[in-house]
């Protein structure tokens, strides 16, 4: 079975870092693209991050760019979402996703995404 599990979220103040995992299984982890989502109350679904297998290439939604910085570890079936300079804005519940058998995740929208993990939230108050 195809499982996808987030960790690491939590309540910060603005200007603080947060490190999401998401440990995956059930696929070939190493040849497919992985993504994170989230979602707010009143939001769109938003893409925050894309690492696309086959070349190591990373997408950034713009209101994340310069501050969010997606990896994965292949040995471990993890992909990791580092955050760094929370914002109010950055609250939501975080998702990794993704297509699997595929590599293009990156380059399709989230309506295309087959598995999400469970989520888990992430709240930025002071």
């Amino acid at each position: 079975d195809v499982r996808l599990v987030e960790s690491g979220g939590g309540m910060v103040q603005p200007g603080e870092s947060l490190r999401l995992s998401c440990v995956a299984s059930g696929f070939a982890f190493s040849r497919t693209a992985m993504s994170w989502v989230r979602k707010a109350p009143g939001k769109e679904d938003e893409a925050v991050a894309c690492h696309r297998s086959t070349d190591g290439r990373t997408y950034y939604a713009n209101a994340v760019k310069g501050r969010f910085t997606i990896s994965r570890d292949n040995t471990q079936n993890t992909a990791y979402l580092r955050m760094n300079q929370l914002t109010l804005e950055d609250t939501a519940v975080y998702y990794c996703s993704t297509i699997i058998q595929s590599d293009d995740a990156c380059e399709r929208g989230t309506t295309s995404y087959d598995y999400w993990g469970q989520g888990t939230q992430v709240t930025v108050s002071s």
